[in-house]
């Protein structure tokens, strides 16, 4: 018999198989066609402290072996999120949730962890710094180490529940910018986000989404997302989740030996609504097939 059950920042999960911000809505849709609780977790739309109703259309591309998407953090605001979705999620998934947090201001940041950090249902706040800083010339915050580090101490005091700090690859060196969120108090890393991408359409000779650029997210990026993941793993002490074109249970275990404690996948529920489902009742055949009896025992095995 194997033993799947992680623990991330403190927290058991049955296993460590979280579908990702942006890709699972908050549960409740999914709950239609499956009992979700046999997920580890997963991590719920992005917040914002305003509502937002994105980019114009189109803002969704194919590409191979992935997608592109812009879809500008779609959502109706925190207050509602928490009066209005909480609520309707609760009736069908009774573990603890992770929210997914954006904003273009650290105070945007800030206000929206610490009404989520009060919420029984939350267990762990993924800050996503990915997002483009307002008042810093409209550079992400997670490219550079000192405003990620500034977003994570600024929410780290007034939370209460572990934060996770969400990185995106668009960076030069991913290790420095992690190292900074956990010195600023981060107790976990999550990466990566989506890659920057673009597609034309060959008939009109423009782009094809109407924001031009997108974020690139599928299997295409999986040796991207490992490589990161194994970078930053071996640079912090603190537990990373690994994200990034996961579509199968032998994914997840790689991303494991990697060096994570726990598996976001993303675009795979995209394409399959049943893709969570297929790879956590797959993963004990392939923890057998390659003789492991229990998951935490490989995270961070490759060396």
């Amino acid at each position: 018999m194997v033993d799947t059950k992680v623990t991330l920042c403190g927290i058991e999960m049955d296993n460590p198989v979280i579908p990702a911000s942006g890709t699972f809505g908050y549960g409740y849709e999914f709950a239609e066609i499956y009992d979700i609780n046999i997920l580890g977790t997963f991590s719920f739309k992005g917040t914002t402290k305003e509502p937002r109703f994105g980019n114009p259309t189109p803002r969704i591309a194919e590409c191979t072996a992935g997608m592109i998407n812009a879809v500008g953090l779609q959502n109706p605001g925190v207050d509602k999120v928490i009066s209005e979705e909480l609520p309707r999620m609760k009736k069908c998934f009774h573990k603890k949730v992770m929210a997914n947090i954006s904003g273009f201001a650290v105070e945007e940041y800030v206000h929206c962890a610490e009404l989520l950090d009060k919420c029984e249902e939350v267990g762990w706040l993924e800050i996503n710094v990915s997002c483009p800083n307002v008042h810093g010339g409209g550079m992400s915050f997670g490219t550079v180490p000192e405003n990620a580090a500034e977003v994570t101490r600024a929410v780290k005091e007034k939370t209460t529940k572990p934060v996770i700090i969400k990185l995106s690859p668009n960076v030069t060196d991913i290790v420095a910018i992690a190292k900074a969120c956990e010195e600023a108090g981060a107790d976990g890393i999550s990466l990566i986000n989506t890659l920057l991408g673009m597609r034309i359409n060959l008939k009109t000779g423009k782009p094809i989404i109407a924001n031009k650029m997108g974020g690139f997210s599928g299997a295409a990026i999986f040796p991207v997302a490992v490589r990161m993941v194994y970078q930053v793993a071996n640079a912090v002490k603190i537990p990373v989740v690994g994200i990034g074109g996961v579509e199968k249970a032998e994914d997840v275990i790689e991303m494991m030996m990697a060096g994570a404690t726990a598996v976001e996948v993303g675009a795979a529920n995209l394409v399959n609504p049943y893709a969570c489902r297929d790879i956590i009742a797959d993963l004990p055949r392939v923890m057998e097939k390659y003789r492991i009896s229990t998951l935490r025992d490989i995270i961070g095995s490759a060396k």
